[in-house]
Order: C-alpha cells, then structure tokens, then sequence
C-alpha cells in the first residue's frame, strides 16, 4: 500500500525536510481588512510581520476551503492508495473537519485525517514520523499508533512578547492579559487536550526561556530524546543561540530550527519562543 502524508502551512516545516520526506501541504490564510494571503505562498513570514506593524488592526486568519483538499486529495489518488492528513488542533481551527469532510467526497483513495492537538512545528514533528515510517514500509494502523503514542511523550512550551495578541484572539481572556502586562509576567505556556494553557508564571524573558531550556536539559540527560525544535516569531537569532548551546551539551539528539509562521504568529505575536521535544 502506497500512503502520502499531508499536513498543513501551520507545521511550518522547513523546505528541505518537506521534500526529503514529501510531505504535501495545504496553506491556511491570513487576512487584512479585505485582504486574503495564503502563508507560505502569498506572503512570506518576513512581509507578514512587516506588514503586521504598518497594520492598524491585527489580521485574521483563515482555513482552507474543503474545494483545496479535495483537489489534493484527488490528485494524490493517482499515485497513491491512503492517505494520513495531520492538521493543527481542531479547538484552534476547523482545518481538520476540513480534510475529514474532503476525505469522504474523495474516491478511489481513503483519507485518515489526524488531529494533532498541536500546532507549528510540533505538530511537523508528526507529519515527519509518519512520512519516515512510510519510509519504512509500516502500514497506516501502524502509523497512527505511533502518533498517539507520541501525544504521551511530546513536552512543547512557548512563551509570548506580548500577551495582547492572545487576548485579541480570543486564546486568553483580558483579565490575564491585563495582569501580565502590569507585572511584566512572561507565562511559560503549553498545550494540554488541544487548548492553550498557562504552565508557569515566570516574572521575565530571560527567565521564562532559561526555564524552558532547564526542562529540556532535565529530559535530555534522564530520558531518549528523538528530536528538539527550537521556534522562534521573527527573532532566529535567538533560537540559534539556544540550539548552539544545547548541541554542545547533546550533540547526538537531532535539532531542527523552525518559526511561528503567518497565521500562528497572528495569535501569539512577534518575539515569542517555543521549544518543543519527544521522547522514546
């Protein structure tokens, strides 16, 4: 049985590893005022944050019509005999009902689409062990065991610049944001059951980050780490150091660089970190 993996433009995974594992991606939209721009094809990640601080208002964001993925599925179905569609957390987003409702108007090929409480690289993380599993000639039961059982071993914290951004999205509520922005509190975030959650309050920038990168230190000497994504919102240089510095220590745990792309960069604003890892 031949499977194709897709995912979509909110996994931001970096060119070279979508075509080295060929990986199939359908872009969500951001939209200014009566402006729509698929990320990653209208717009780059570096003219979206420009664009964001020559807007007035924050854009909106946008998921693909089921018309998109149908049209891939369709063409996939020439090629190959399933498909495994792994798409962000659908309490974020409706891309996921998407590719499902599209995957039952499809013929000839049947759709497995996958939710993966996650999103942006994260959520990549499983769009690549997957498509290196097909790799290996597992078949797709095999496949989505591994990807739950990866849900129980993944850790992935972020922290935000700005906690507006959030607020406005509707992802936390003014109370909060009010607060952290009195006190200069820089919440270190994670994702429980698909939802944004507060993990910890931490009172600066530079100590939320020392705070993730001493969890990931923990995990890497007790645990089998398989890989670590350092993420960054238009501030690489940051995430560079991060990765520098932990492959001095752990040069044997692949590390990948990615970024909080168009629509996610929406909700969470510029100069937010994330770090995200999986375990054995």
């Amino acid at each position: 049985m031949k499977v194709a993996i897709v995912t979509d433009s909110t996994a931001y995974i970096p060119e070279n590893l979508l075509e080295k594992y060929h990986i199939h991606t359908v872009p969500l939209s951001v939209v200014f005022g009566d402006e729509s721009f698929r990320e990653g094809m209208d717009i780059t990640t570096a003219e979206f944050y420009a664009k964001v601080k020559q807007s007035k208002d924050l854009p909106s964001t946008s998921q693909p019509a089921i018309g998109t993925f149908i049209e891939l599925f369709e063409e996939l179905s020439k090629d190959y005999d399933a498909i495994i569609s792994i798409h962000l957390s659908k309490k974020f987003s409706g891309t996921y009902e998407a590719a499902k409702s599209a995957g039952n108007m499809v013929e000839n090929v049947k759709v497995y689409p996958y939710d993966s409480e996650l999103s942006a690289m994260p959520q990549g993380l499983y769009a690549i062990a997957a498509a290196e599993m097909v790799q290996q000639g597992k078949t797709v039961d095999e496949i989505i065991t591994h990807l739950d059982d990866m849900k129980s071993k993944t850790r992935t914290y972020f922290m935000v610049d700005d906690l507006s951004h959030l607020q406005r999205g509707g992802r936390l509520n003014s109370a909060q944001a009010l607060l952290g922005s009195l006190l200069n509190i820089k919440p270190i975030l994670h994702i429980v059951d698909g939802l944004i959650v507060p993990f910890e309050k931490i009172r600066t920038r530079k100590k939320a980050i020392n705070r993730m990168m001493s969890m990931l230190e923990d995990e890497a000497v007790n645990k089998k780490i398989v890989r670590v994504v350092f993420i960054h919102a238009n501030n690489e240089a940051v995430v560079t150091k991060l990765r520098e510095d932990f492959a001095k220590n752990h040069p044997e745990i692949e590390s990948i660089i990615s970024y909080f792309g168009p629509v996610i960069g929406t909700h969470l604003g510029e100069g937010s970190i994330g770090v995200c890892w999986y375990t054995e």
